[in-house]
């Protein structure tokens, strides 16, 4: 199953999300891969501790071979490094992702993240794309290559009104691209039980209709120290409230 995880707006916990499902996944077993698609390698340092070193291994050296002719080009699975963790696989981001931008766009390269991804189908059980806050070529590369779409809810009247237009971006891929891709559900992150505020924006929600997932991620500063150093929550503290939170999400995905 490949999952990407998508908001255009930043700051929701797309990263966060990504790679403690991702650790999940891999401490359950399942073979698994992290895409980093992000410029600012969020989810690059967060599984590795810091930017990954060898800049020849990245989705930006993935990206670039396919804007040059070789008779021998490198399959996808040589663009991941290892993490400390066992069955969780990196594909880390670069800042040049930035500078390859135009040129992916202006080639029309967007179809091979897909294909990249689908040949990787028997290595992996998981693979969890993690996008920058953007719907530009990266995003949608994503979005096209996924067959699940989680979208991260702040518990903000911001979010809220952004949420639509999301929804919106994503049945348009689907339509125009990628016939399998399906809302998987929206994660509501940072919330906050006991104010009014989030909890009548998540009702609403639910109230629409729209498929918000349980159980929703409590707010902790526990987070922080996670992200610090370098550990998702799963081997940080698997007692953690927020971590059993994750944990149940990750098994509700998969039932």
């Amino acid at each position: 199953m490949r999952y990407v995880v998508f908001n255009q707006k930043g700051g929701v916990g797309k990263s966060t999300i990504t790679c403690n499902l991702a650790a999940i996944s891999a401490s359950q077993g399942l073979r698994t891969l992290v895409v980093d698609l992000d410029p600012q390698g969020n989810s690059t340092h967060y599984l590795l501790g810091g930017p990954q070193e060898d800049a020849d291994i990245s989705a930006a050296e993935f990206f670039d071979q396919t804007l040059k002719f070789s008779a021998r080009p490198k399959r996808a699975d040589e663009y991941t490094v290892e993490t400390p963790w066992e069955n969780l696989r990196l594909m880390p981001s670069h800042p040049s992702l930035d500078e390859l931008h135009a040129k992916l766009e202006s080639r029309y390269k967007i179809y091979k993240l897909r294909d990249a991804l689908a040949d990787l189908a028997d290595e992996f059980d998981r693979i969890y794309i993690d996008t920058p806050p953007a719907l530009n070529f990266y995003t949608r590369s994503a979005l096209i290559a996924a067959q699940g779409c989680l979208i991260p809810f702040d518990c903000d009247d911001f979010s809220r009104r952004a949420l639509y237009n999301l929804l919106d971006n994503v049945q348009e891929i689907q339509a125009d691209h990628n016939e399998d891709l399906k809302v998987s559900g929206i994660v509501v992150n940072q919330f906050q039980p006991r104010a009014s505020l989030p909890q009548k924006l998540v009702q609403e929600l639910i109230d629409e209709g729209l498929p918000v997932l349980q159980p929703y991620l409590s707010a902790s500063v526990k987070i922080k120290e996670s992200h610090q150093q370098a550990k998702p929550m799963i081997h940080l503290d698997q007692r953690h409230k927020l971590t059993q939170e994750m944990v149940a999400l990750h098994d509700a995905l998969q039932g």
